[in-house]
C-alpha cells in the first residue's frame, strides 16, 4: 500500500513538474513569435494580441487539467484498494 501511494505522489509531482514546463516552453515560444510578428506589422498587433491571449488561455487550461488530475490521484485515489 505505501508503495501504491509513494509511486502516486511521484506521478502528481511528474504530471505537475512536466505540465509546467510544456506551458513555459509554449508560451514563450508564442511570446516570441507575437514580438516578432507585431515588429514585422504594427498594424496588426491588435488581432494578433487578442490571438495571443486565446492561445495562452488554451495553454494555461491544458496545464491546469494536468493539475486537477494530480490532485485527483492524491486527494481521491482510484488506485488505493481502502
Amino acid at each position: 500500500m505505501e508503495n501504491i501511494l509513494g509511486l502516486v505522489a511521484l506521478a502528481c509531482g511528474l504530471i505537475v513538474g512536466l505540465g509546467a514546463i510544456g506551458a513555459s516552453i509554449g508560451i514563450a515560444l508564442m511570446g516570441g513569435k507575437f514580438l516578432e510578428a507585431s515588429a514585422r506589422q504594427p498594424e496588426m498587433i491588435n488581432e494578433l494580441q487578442t490571438k495571443m491571449f486565446i492561445l495562452a488561455g488554451l495553454i494555461d487550461a491544458a496545464f491546469l487539467i494536468g493539475v486537477a488530475i494530480a490532485l485527483l490521484f492524491a486527494f481521491a485515489n482510484p488506485f488505493a484498494l481502502v
